[in-house]
This record gives structure tokens, C-alpha cells and sequence, in this order.
């Protein structure tokens, strides 16, 4: 019998993982996350960005075409190149100047009455309860919530000349006022309309905008014996601007493009006096199928409404 121990058997080895193996992996996956991380949001808004390039970048490329081109929907002929030929005939063209002119004489009374009516209205709601705020912004918000062609049926009615309930209440005092019917009154008729339908939203961005104002800033007016009409010159106002500046350029853009108003109520008239550029656009390449030209007004107009708006962003600075 042998008293020899018996060696122990071999136990398989398994492949050894170096630190440089284990460095590897490690990086490699690293990097995956990297990547993942960095494009994951691009991922996201793929939906969005092919929804904005097939809806609003092709159609600018479209439209900025068509305003080189002669392109007639009912001719046979195939578009042709004319260039500048559509911008230099707007020039040239009577009926643009006078859309024009409209628009302008639009803007120039909408936009200072909105504005200045949303800014008194919001001082005023802001100084209430709050109880109370939430009612009055609602009452004055919810015609915005209307559509253009429920709010202009009504408001042809009430302005109608026999038997409008607008000259229906002026007759107690024996007074009747042509409302659509003449060319000065048109214009103000339609401004009236829009400054109710639209007025809801920069009341509602300026009231916000009241209230991001630090009340420790009228605390201190207050103890220096500032009030009224000096604490919103000077504290209020000027806090503000900002806000007004938004509210301002979001007005004059949305007034270069008002169309509904005047399309429903007036329909352009009396004697052209409400058709504004908008509707000249429409009647131009949807009535006498002139796309081209059509294309040619619509690119103007945006130029003009560029203008305005850096204007207003260059005084606002200066002050």
C-alpha cells in the first residue's frame, strides 16, 4: 500500500480577460451610449421636422416659384419664366396700391386701439380681486374662441343699415349711422369687429405679464408717494415693454393678414374701400386664377410685414 498523496486533477482553465479586453468593451459600449444620447433627440423630432419642411418649407420654395413664373390654372400652356416681371407689375397695378392702402389704413387703427384697449383693460382687471380676475378675462376671451365666420355672420347683422340692431338702438336718439354701406364708415365698421374678436389674446399675454412684475416695486413707489397714473408710468410701463413688444409685433402681423373680416362682412366693398391685400391675393389667384401674380403680392406683403416688425423691434429698442 502506498502512502503517496494523489496529485490533484487539472481543473480546465478559462480564458483570461485581460484589462486591455475589459477597457475595450467598456469604451465600446460607452460610445454606443454616446451616440445614442446625442441622436435620440433628433429621433424625437423627426416627426415635427419632416411636418415642418413638407408644410411650410416646400410651400415657401413653391410660392417663392410660382412668383418667378407666368402660371395661369386654366391656360394649357405650361408655367413659363417671366422673373420679375409679377413683382414689377404689382408695382405698376392700381388695385395693389389701393389693397394697400386699405391694409394700411386697417393697421394704422386696429393695431393702437387693440393694443391700448388690452393694456387699459388689463391694468384694471389686475387691480381687482383675484377672485374676481378670472371671471372678467374669461367674458373678454371667449369671443376669440369663435370662428371668423360665426363672429362676422353675427356681426353683419348687428351692423345691417334697416334693421340692424345697431341702428335699431341709435334710433331712441335719432340717430342712424351707414355702417357698411359708405366708404369711411366700412373700414371703421370692420376695425370695431376685429378689435372685439381679437382682443381677448393680448389682454390675456399682458395680464400675465402684470404679473411677473415684483410687488416690492410698488411697495417702495408707494412709500415714496408715488400712485396712480405715476405708478404705471414709471414702474409698470417700463417693466412691460417687453411683453408690449411681443404683443405689438404678434398684432401687426396678424392685422397685415386679415382677410375673414372683410371677405364676409363687406366682401371688399363699398367701392373697394375694405379690400384688403389679402383679399385682392385671394381674388387674384383663386377668382381670376393668376397664381403667379397672386405669389408675387403674397411675397410682398411678407417683406413689408418683415419691415414693420424689425421697425418696431429697433424704436422699442431705442426707448
Amino acid at each position: 500500500m502506498s502512502n503517496q498523496t494523489p496529485l490533484p486533477e487539472p481543473q480546465e482553465q478559462l480564458p483570461a480577460v485581460g484589462p486591455t479586453a475589459r477597457g475595450v468593451e467598456n469604451y465600446r459600449g460607452n460610445a454606443r451610449r454616446r451616440i445614442i444620447r446625442r441622436y435620440s433627440g433628433y429621433l424625437f423630432l423627426a416627426p415635427y421636422l419632416v411636418l415642418f419642411f413638407s408644410f411650410l418649407i416646400l410651400p415657401l420654395i413653391y410660392g417663392f416659384w410660382l412668383s418667378l413664373v407666368d402660371y395661369e390654372m386654366l391656360s394649357p400652356e405650361p408655367p413659363g419664366f417671366v422673373g420679375l416681371d409679377n413683382y414689377s407689375e404689382a408695382m405698376d397695378d392700381p388695385y395693389f396700391w389701393q389693397a394697400m392702402k386699405a391694409t394700411g389704413l386697417y393697421v394704422g387703427m386696429a393695431v393702437p386701439l387693440g393694443i391700448g384697449l388690452a393694456l387699459l383693460m388689463a391694468v384694471l382687471i389686475d387691480s381687482l380681486p383675484q377672485k374676481r380676475q378670472g371671471f372678467y378675462r374669461l367674458m373678454i376671451f371667449m369671443p376669440t374662441m369663435i370662428t371668423i365666420t360665426v363672429a362676422g355672420l353675427v356681426w353683419r347683422w348687428f351692423y345691417h343699415s334697416e334693421f340692424g340692431l345697431f341702428n335699431a338702438m341709435l334710433e331712441r336718439f335719432d340717430i342712424w349711422v351707414p355702417w357698411l354701406t359708405d366708404t369711411t364708415w366700412a373700414m371703421r365698421s370692420i376695425v370695431l369687429m376685429s378689435v372685439w374678436w381679437t382682443i381677448g389674446v393680448p389682454l390675456v399675454i399682458l395680464m400675465a405679464g402684470l404679473k411677473q412684475i415684483p410687488v416690492s416695486y410698488y411697495e417702495a413707489a408707494a412709500i415714496d408717494g408715488a400712485t396712480g397714473y405715476r405708478r404705471f408710468l414709471y414702474i409698470t410701463f417700463p417693466l412691460l415693454r417687453p411683453i408690449l413688444l411681443f404683443v405689438v409685433v404678434l398684432s401687426i402681423i396678424g392685422s397685415f393678414q386679415v382677410f375673414g373680416q372683410t371677405f364676409i362682412i363687406t366682401e371688399g366693398g363699398p367701392e373697394l374701400a375694405t379690400r384688403v391685400i389679402m383679399h385682392y391675393i385671394y381674388d387674384t389667384a383663386f377668382n381670376f386664377y393668376r397664381m403667379g401674380y397672386g405669389a408675387a403680392m403674397s411675397w410682398i406683403l411678407f417683406a413689408v410685414i418683415i419691415v414693420f416688425s424689425l421697425l418696431q423691434f429697433r424704436i422699442f429698442r431705442e426707448r
